[in-house]
């Protein structure tokens, strides 16, 4: 950095990440940090809990950390001998009044013989490594590089073309899965969503490259979205068996998982609340919007199933009546408005069927063409790629 501040550099980890709404603290996990300046040794101190400061100096600086890391989440990090993951938020420091600087990042892959046959599957743009290899890559900005995580493993590989684009999905952890089967659902899952979203059948999608980062583990679930791909974490037995038929309850689950954060490409990606343009990553971002966001998202990841004949009507209305029989539970009663819920905690099958009521409702009293599908994609679209502000109401 040849513009470093004359006071000294400040360098800032975020203390949320995006798409899971809760703060984390990842600067806890940082159990030791120096800084180097033109290759010396420099003063750091921590100024708050997530910002340190490197004494003044001339030369390049470099800030050097030591990472607890043992998450299975998708929001963390988490390296061992069988695998290697990290969320960039949880381990990416930013230059403060630097954020708009174009990043290089260079993954070296581990020493030890037992991670010798590893691959890379990221998003992040390739800046002289080869196709899922270690080495260099690249990002425009801060937030662009913290929204590509990165998985290191001997990963099964499987992919499928959707909406004019490559689709990868990379699987981590002991399983038996049949990948062939998983790419041939997985495809036709996007490209439902892709033609909801573009208006006709065939639709493209505005991305070029979108992978799956899949880990298949005993008892941990759960996903995060990012611009141009998604982190999944599944139980072995959602994975499709090889020779099965059907679609059994496992797997549906995870078909309804992967259609909820595909979904979010456009709802929550490109369509999202002006609390959240630009994410402030220091504190909490409160909005009213986010029952609407991850609701409307929860509403249609099980319709894209039935929609594009994965699962029967029957089965949906399984899910459905799932749903309304939780809501209806004492635990679950609650007065509190959907905006002062969004407020409160990230909202879940809540939403959904208050989604389909509504839907229920306003086509019993008015029907007409498009509707909420017309709505939306006339919202992914108005914000020439950069996401469309959504004030809060």
């Amino acid at each position: 950095m040849p513009d470093l501040h004359p006071a000294g550099q400040a360098f800032r980890l975020p203390t949320w990440t995006p798409g899971s709404y809760l703060i984390r603290e990842f600067a806890r996990h940082f159990v030791d940090v120096r800084a180097e300046c033109a290759g010396a040794p420099v003063a750091v101190r921590k100024t708050s809990r997530d910002v340190w400061q490197v004494a003044p100096c001339i030369g390049s600086v470099s800030l050097i950390a030591e990472v607890y890391a043992f998450d299975l989440s998708v929001r963390a990090a988490y390296p061992d001998q069988t695998r290697g993951y990290f969320n960039g938020p949880s381990v990416f420091v930013w230059l403060v009044e630097h954020e708009e600087r174009p990043c290089d990042v260079e993954i070296i892959a581990p020493m030890s013989d037992a991670c010798h046959n590893w691959r890379v599957a990221t998003s992040l743009p390739r800046s002289g490594a080869e196709p899922y290899g270690f080495g260099r890559y690249a990002a425009a900005n801060y937030d662009e590089l913290i929204d590509h995580p990165v998985e290191m493993s001997s990963f099964m590989l499987a992919h499928f073309e959707a909406g004019g684009a490559r689709h990868d999905i990379a699987v981590s952890g002991r399983h038996r899965g049949d990948l062939e089967r998983l790419a041939r659902d997985f495809a036709r899952l996007a490209q439902s969503q892709i033609d909801l979203f573009g208006g006709a059948p065939v639709s493209r999608v505005p991305f070029d490259y979108y992978l799956f980062q899949v880990l298949a583990a005993e008892a941990a679930r759960g996903g995060l979205e990012h611009r141009a791909s998604t982190s999944l974490v599944c139980k072995r037995d959602e994975l499709p068996q090889p020779g099965a038929r059907g679609v059994s309850e496992e797997y549906r689950d995870l078909l309804g998982l992967a259609s909820h954060e595909y979904f979010l490409i456009w709802n929550v990606k490109r369509i999202k609340p002006a609390a959240f343009v630009p994410y402030d990553l220091t504190r909490e971002n409160y909005t009213a919007q986010l029952w609407a966001l991850e609701g409307i998202t929860s509403y249609y990841d099980d319709l894209t199933l039935v929609r594009c004949g994965l699962i029967g009507a029957s089965d949906y209305l399984e899910l459905i009546g799932r749903s309304i029989t939780t809501l209806r539970t004492p635990a679950e009663q609650s007065n509190a408005s959907r905006s002062r819920a969004s407020r409160q905690s990230p909202p879940s099958f809540r939403p959904r069927s208050l989604r389909v009521l509504c839907r229920l409702r306003l086509r019993h009293a008015r029907p007409a063409p498009g509707g909420a599908a017309t709505l939306l994609r006339r919202t992914s679209t108005c914000g020439c790629g950069k996401g469309t502000k959504i004030a809060s109401t």
